[in-house]
Formats: C-alpha cells, sequence, structure tokens
C-alpha cells in the first residue's frame, strides 16, 4: 500500500462505524521490561537493563529463538536435499542421449529420490537443531530474569542457565 485511503464509498453520507474505523493489530507485548542496574553492573550501560518478567516468559522466548531458527534451517534445508537427491538419482549421461530411458527407470528414479530425501532430511533436522542451539545460548545465557513472584529480584544467571539450557546440551 501507499500510504493513501480507501476511495469513498458510493453513498458518502454513511458514516458507520463500519466505515470510518480502521482496525489495527494488536501489538505484541514486550519480552523484557527494565530495571534498575545493580551497582555491581557496567556503568556505561545505564541506569537501567532489560529483564524477563519471570524464567516461564525466559524459558518461552528460548524455546521459540530455537523453534523458529529451526524451521528456517529445515525448510532451506529441504530445498538443498531436493537438489541433492535429483543429481544422486538421475540416470547415467548416456541413457539420457540415447534415449534408452524408461518407465521403469523413472520409477525407480522416484524411488531413489524418496529414500535420500529423507535420508538428507533427517541429517539435515540434527545439524539444524545443533544450530539453533548455537545460535540462540549465547544471547539467552547473559539474559536478566526478575521474578516478581517469589520477589526475588534478578535471578541469578548461572541457576537459570543449568537448569535450562545446560540440559540441552549435556543431557547427563
Amino acid at each position: 500500500m501507499d500510504g493513501r485511503l480507501p476511495p469513498l464509498p458510493p453513498d458518502s453520507d454513511d458514516f458507520s462505524a463500519d466505515v470510518t474505523l480502521i482496525p489495527f493489530t494488536r501489538p505484541l507485548p514486550l519480552l523484557r521490561g527494565p530495571i534498575r542496574a545493580a551497582p555491581s553492573d557496567d556503568p556505561s550501560s545505564g541506569p537501567y537493563l532489560l529483564a524477563f518478567k519471570t524464567t516461564d516468559s525466559w524459558a518461552a522466548a528460548y524455546d521459540s529463538c530455537k523453534l523458529q531458527i529451526t524451521s528456517q534451517c529445515e525448510s532451506g534445508a529441504r530445498i538443498g536435499c531436493s537438489i541433492s537427491a535429483s543429481n544422486k538419482c538421475k540416470p547415467p549421461w548416456w541413457k539420457l542421449l540415447l534415449g534408452l530411458t524408461s518407465q521403469q527407470d523413472l520409477s525407480e528414479r522416484a524411488k531413489c529420490e524418496e529414500i535420500e530425501m529423507e535420508a538428507c532430511c533427517v541429517a539435515a533436522r540434527e545439524r539444524c537443531a545443533e544450530f539453533a542451539k548455537q545460535k540462540c545460548v549465547p544471547a539467552f545465557k547473559n539474559a536478566r530474569i526478575k521474578e516478581s513472584r517469589w520477589d526475588l529480584g534478578v535471578v541469578e544467571r548461572k541457576e537459570v542457565f543449568v537448569n535450562k539450557i545446560s540440559k540441552e546440551i549435556w543431557p547427563w
């Protein structure tokens, strides 16, 4: 859209709510809010820092980060897997040149592509999950969390990191 309003309806005397109100989508709530910086914090960051309200909101944001990155990675990987499977299963060049391909060759190629595609996608899922962790962990590892339910003040970053992220990386 170029920012112009839609043309007026033929009956321009109609000032009903349907015609005069412009609906807007609701804004997303803020993930983090400001808290006062502690004396031990870096003074160059200012008097306030951003912190998640609860460990649950922190965990939800972390899970959402991983899910979005994994989803985007898997979509790109599917395209690459499709090309790779097609290249691995294509008939030899000389069969194409001599016109010796048959319906049986095409059905075998379809089966081959299906098997190769599945194997490639399984491997890509594992790599994408690891890639998402590598991208999300640094950002969320040092995040501040203000727990208002128990009035604990700012929860220790190490405690949350150990409880959530480290179990995913080192499950023992």
